[in-house]
Order: C-alpha cells, then sequence, then structure tokens
C-alpha cells in the first residue's frame, strides 16, 4: 500500500517536532514546510532543519516572506517587546503575528498541491495559547472547506484534511507524548528571543509555558538557557 503524503507545518519547537512524529507515526510519508518570515528568533530555522533530517521523508522547504514589513506582532516589530512577566489569562497576546497561520497554511497548501497530497498538518493549540484566533478548532475547520473549494481537488474529486492533532492537549500531554514516540526535545528551540545559539530568555511566554509542561509532565527540562537566567513559569 502506497503511504498518504502529508505537508507538516515545522517551525523547530516543541510542538511541531511532536506533530512531525505523530504525523510518522501514523503511517504518513512526512513532507516538511517552515517560513523565515522576519522573526526575531531565527533559531528556531536551525532547530527546524536539524529536526527534519533526522524524522522527515524528504529536504526540509524554507520559504522566504517578509511579514516584518507589515509588523503588528513583538514576534515582526521592533517597537513591540516581547512580554517577560509572565503569560497573560485573556486576551489576544502582543506575540500573536496577524494572520500568520493563514498565510502558513495556504503556502504549504500550494506545496501539497504539487506533492499530490491531500493533507496538512499544523501544531495548532487551543489550550495554552488559547488567545490566538489562528489556533482554533474554528480557524482549522474553516482553512479545511476553504481548500476543498480553492484548488485542484474541486475536479479531481479528493478531499483535503486539515489535521491539528494537538488542539487539546496540555503542554505536559503533549511532551509526554513525544517522549513515548522517541522525541528529543533538546533539538528544539521555542524561545520567542533565542540567541543565535538557540538558548532561551527563561522568560517570555514561549518559554514559561515550555518549562511549566517539562514540570508538570515530571520529566527532566532538556532546554538551553542564556547565561545567568533562571527559567520561570
Amino acid at each position: 500500500m502506497t503511504q498518504p503524503k502529508a505537508v507538516i507545518l515545522l517551525s523547530g519547537g516543541l510542538d511541531s517536532i511532536t506533530l512531525l512524529a505523530i504525523a510518522k507515526s501514523q503511517g504518513y510519508q512526512c513532507y516538511t514546510i517552515g517560513f523565515d518570515y522576519g522573526q526575531r528568533h531565527t533559531a528556531e530555522l536551525q532547530a527546524a532543519a536539524r529536526i527534519a533530517d533526522q524524522w522527515a521523508d524528504a529536504a526540509h522547504q524554507v520559504v522566504k516572506l517578509d511579514l516584518k514589513t507589515i509588523g503588528g506582532s513583538a514576534l515582526t516589530s521592533d517597537a513591540i517587546a516581547v512580554p517577560i512577566n509572565g503569560v497573560a489569562s485573556s486576551g489576544i497576546p502582543v506575540t500573536y503575528v496577524p494572520a500568520r497561520n493563514t498565510v502558513f497554511l495556504s503556502i504549504a497548501m500550494g506545496y501539497a498541491e504539487v506533492l499530490g497530497a491531500r493533507t496538512l498538518m499544523i501544531g495548532a493549540n487551543a489550550v495554552d495559547y488559547s488567545g490566538y484566533p489562528d489556533c482554533r478548532p474554528a480557524f482549522i475547520e474553516q482553512f479545511e472547506a476553504l481548500a476543498n473549494v480553492a484548488t485542484s481537488a474541486v475536479d479531481d474529486g479528493t478531499r483535503w484534511t486539515v489535521l491539528a492533532p494537538l488542539m487539546r492537549l496540555s503542554k505536559a500531554e503533549i511532551i509526554r507524548t513525544g517522549l513515548a514516540l522517541g522525541i528529543d526535545y533538546s533539538l528544539t528551540v521555542s524561545c520567542y528571543q533565542a540567541d543565535s545559539d538557540g538558548r532561551g530568555c527563561g522568560l517570555c511566554d514561549a518559554c514559561r509555558l515550555r518549562k511549566a509542561g517539562f514540570d508538570e509532565a515530571g520529566v527532566p527540562d532538556p532546554t538551553r538557557y542564556q547565561p545567568g537566567v533562571t527559567a520561570q513559569t
């Protein structure tokens, strides 16, 4: 039987490597795609390449975009500081990048069309990042509907599936799932302001949620932090 193909959004972080390992465990032939979009934390691009070398079935694709031009996010604008005082309990965080997942999935969909794939996978999570509007079930459902009216699938009778298997999992559950699949999380970079060596700041939302996840999972945190940093939760 021919392996089904899936295009996996791979950022280089904890969630996306778990997503890739899940896809592999489910029998997909995995093609990864990432984006150099003007983000502060470019060390994640090197992390994604390392991960793809170990887990993907084809060369990792990196698409260059310039979302820094429009800004509007602490991740793409020098005028907006990355929050370091704790994860907000409500509202849309300033680390939300306007329309990012819509843009990323659209390009991944085009790559999948070229490959003849009809499955997209994204590490969207509504538990830890409920403030991000493009990390919610309604967004995934609507994008899948779009894919099925906006591509060659309209004529060839196939159907697209957009999967977000981490959507309802806590960070600890994601970590436990990944460890059971043999993931080495030291390969990953999650920090929103990681240094050029991929070491975390220990204070941004991404670092805090990651640290709390390892603590809750009851396993050692393999994250490398910048000198003098004590990671916070």
